[in-house]
């Protein structure tokens, strides 16, 4: 029996589980089932590894796409330029070796909505996702800035965004969990009134379908997608990943 599964905290919500399990009835992948793993603190991380001696593979998901990190024995080119993980591949050797596959999902995801005016985009918030669609982004030849809640380095904060950046930053991408089930009713405090039809808002949320924030940037006739696209694409990458 290979074991796949999910690493997470309050994961109960999680698309993947579903996901995968229905993947293996479909392909009558009999000796494969994929379990949650709720880790309320990473610190249990090595004795789960230990414990379940036919485990083959892990999805990563908040918060640890960037704390995993020390605790596994390498990780990918890519997933070390970016600095977050999503991905855990588990070699007969019980190595684990760290791959980013959210990047995959976006970018592909992403490409078919660009236009000419889409040169340069705002990437709400500063975690592991984020990062993955910076790196996507750098790929697509797409400038971008972070949005943090207070003004740092490498980013602004929300309440420097004004309508001259709202102009020339014609992608909005949600990578925070404001609006994900159960708070639905959050979003991020951006001035949603200076979207325009020109303008892509992406929220990485599936869960829901429509978040605040999409809603509210669609009263703009602007165009909107949601995270569920790109989660399917970054599964798959992930199922390769896992079957190298």
């Amino acid at each position: 029996m290979r074991i796949f599964g999910l690493i997470g905290k309050n994961i109960g919500y999680s698309f993947s589980k579903d996901y995968f399990t229905t993947r293996f009835e479909k392909n009558n992948l009999t000796d494969c089932i994929y379990e949650n793993f709720d880790v309320q603190d990473l610190s249990d991380f090595h004795q789960l590894i230990q414990d379940n001696p036919n485990l083959v593979g892990l999805n990563v998901t908040i918060p640890y796409k960037k704390s995993i990190i020390p605790l596994l024995d390498t990780i990918s080119k890519k997933a070390r330029q970016i600095g977050a993980v999503n991905v855990i591949r588990i070699t007969k050797k019980r190595k684990l070796i760290g791959y980013n596959s959210d990047y995959h999902g976006f970018k592909k995801s992403l490409k078919p909505l660009l236009q000419s005016n889409h040169k340069k985009a705002l990437i709400l918030g500063t975690g592991g996702s984020a990062k993955a669609v910076a790196f996507a982004l750098k790929e697509l030849n797409i400038g971008f800035t972070f949005v943090s809640r207070s003004s740092q380095k490498n980013a602004i904060g929300y309440y420097e965004i004004n309508q001259d950046i709202f102009d020339s930053h014609q992608i909005i991408i949600n990578c925070t969990p404001l609006g994900t089930n159960p708070n639905i009713d959050s979003f991020p405090p951006i001035p949603y009134n200076f979207f325009t039809k020109n303008h892509i808002a992406f929220d990485l949320t599936y869960n829901p379908k429509e978040t605040q924030f999409l809603k509210k940037a669609k009263e703009n006739q602007t165009i909107t997608i949601n995270g569920m696209e790109m989660l399917l694409f970054q599964a798959e990458k992930a199922w390769a990943i896992w079957n190298k």
